[in-house]
């Protein structure tokens, strides 16, 4: 692997986390990873075990303080960038729970992202995104663009009128997370629990979203408590992660034990203490494993 293909991996290096309202409190204790591009890794993993954590502590989210470890993605410390930094090097969190914004619209709202991108991690100064003849996108390319990504999302144009997220249903909310990663065209794509509060159809259609915008030049970190969603979404690799550890790693069949069996056999292998049966840590339950 040439030094540019290396850059393009994100790779994380013994990452340790912890809330911010107690740092003392380690969620995350030693997080190794490594995402290629054009790679699907799926983090799955019982409630409480820390996968929120990772895609927070990931992308900057204030309430998290890194305690240990590094991340590094084309040639930065990802560690040492802010929030918005980090979302303008390509990176890109799809929300568990999306917040509802009423009063700007959707289109209003991607506009704005897609012209902060534009400028760059370092603000190009010649760069004015509102401006077209400075590097901006025109209103008229920006409309055609969102036309193309809502065709290809099989998406309603009336959609980007409404207010974000102001009185949208649980797979409306996730459809809207998937146009702005189609809009914004990330890198690295992390999507926390995109299966959450999903029926059966909703989870298609948004699986069917993801799998429209899969690339040889974007990397995927899928979070997810269900097997479900790897029906749709085929990972290149399966996490499990428990007590803020890796505690296995393999393909499709480590998802397909875990749907079949649950998360205790798996874990007692790793040689965690798990006290509690193992019909509350199956994959159709609120799981939660306390440290």
């Amino acid at each position: 692997m040439t030094d540019s293909n290396a850059d393009r991996h994100l790779v994380i290096r013994g990452l340790r986390v912890a809330p911010i309202a107690d740092p003392t409190r380690e969620i995350l204790q030693g997080i190794d990873l490594d995402v290629g591009p054009g790679e699907v890794h799926a983090i799955m993993g019982p409630n409480g075990s820390g996968k929120t954590t990772l895609a927070y502590a990931l992308m900057g989210h204030p309430a998290y303080v890194v305690t240990g470890g590094e991340v590094t993605w084309l040639g930065r410390d990802v560690l040492a960038l802010s929030a918005d930094k980090r979302a303008r090097l390509g990176m890109f969190l799809a929300f568990q729970y999306p917040t509802a914004i009423p009063g700007l619209s959707v289109a209003s709202f991607i506009r704005s992202a897609v012209n902060a991108k534009l400028q760059g991690i370092d603000k190009n100064p010649d760069i004015d995104p509102t401006d077209s003849i400075k590097g901006g996108v025109s209103m008229l390319e920006f409309r055609r663009k969102m036309r193309e990504k809502l065709a290809l999302l099989k998406m309603d144009e009336a959609f980007v009128s409404r207010y974000v997220n102001d009185g949208f249903s649980g797979g409306e909310k996730k459809r809207l997370e998937m146009l702005q990663m189609a809009m914004l065209e990330p890198h690295m794509a992390i999507l926390d629990e995109t299966d959450s509060g999903l029926d059966i159809d909703a989870l298609r259609i948004v699986a069917e979203g993801v799998n429209a915008m899969l690339n040889p030049d974007l990397g995927v970190l899928l979070i997810t408590h269900y097997q479900r969603l790897l029906n749709h979404i085929t990972p290149d690799v399966v996490h499990v992660l428990a007590r803020g550890r890796i505690v296995a790693s393999g393909g499709k069949d480590l998802a397909l034990r875990l749907e079949d069996e649950g998360y205790g056999p798996i874990l007692r292998e790793a040689g965690l203490d798990i006290d509690v049966p193992d019909d509350a840590l199956r994959l159709d339950e609120p799981a939660a494993l306390a440290h």
